[in-house]
């Protein structure tokens, strides 16, 4: 018996989640031992170059098809909170190499766990959504909002230590955005388990 063919958007929407998914690992076990800042930068960008190419074709498959397996502004604003989970994981791994900071400290590697344990949440989630499980995908929309806040909670502590005991300014500038947008890139999670929550509400 010949299997059901996947349908574009959520085969799309899973490639795109399976991708985060390797860039969160790739981030979480490089940053606390980086070697060559260069390379994990350009490494990010590759990860960040697929997710592109999954918007694109999710975009041109929207504008070509008539039904499709949810709502329009659904697929798109899922896949648009989607690439800013990527882009955020990227924009922090570039700042890296920019600002000339080799050495990450125990904070920044505390973040990269909680976004490799976010992007698994959401791959969960993702596939779900393809099986159309749409209840069961609220235990993972809840586990993003907690590891979401504890984003949060970390964000405090680090910038409160960070003014506390960094007297060069320029280090300590470097260190208060990476730590901002790493917490940013934990709210872009959480908007894919918002948006996530959006779509069971609205088929259910």
């Amino acid at each position: 018996m010949k299997l059901k063919k996947k349908d574009i958007f959520f085969q799309t929407l899973e490639n795109m989640a399976d991708t985060i998914v390797q860039a969160a690992d790739y981030f979480a076990q490089h940053v606390n031992n980086l070697q060559d800042v260069l390379l994990f930068a350009n490494e990010m960008k590759k990860f960040e170059s697929q997710c592109d190419e999954f918007t694109h074709t999710i975009i041109t498959e929207l504008n070509k098809t008539f039904i499709t397996p949810i709502e329009r502004d659904d697929i798109m604003d899922l896949t648009t909170t989607l690439d800013d989970v990527m882009d955020g994981l990227e924009a922090c791994a570039s700042r890296f190499d920019m600002y000339h900071l080799p050495d990450p400290d125990d904070y920044i590697v505390q973040f990269a766990e909680i976004l490799r344990q976010s992007a698994y949440e959401i791959q969960k989630a993702i596939h779900l959504l393809s099986q159309k499980k749409l209840l069961a995908i609220r235990e993972y929309t809840i586990r993003l909002n907690d590891l979401e806040n504890q984003g949060d909670e970390l964000l405090r502590i680090c910038i409160k230590e960070l003014f506390a005991k960094v007297k060069d300014p320029i280090e300590l500038i470097k260190r208060k955005e990476i730590y901002e947008r790493l917490e940013t890139t934990t709210d872009a999670c959480e908007d894919v388990a918002n948006m996530l929550e959006s779509i069971i509400m609205s088929n259910s």
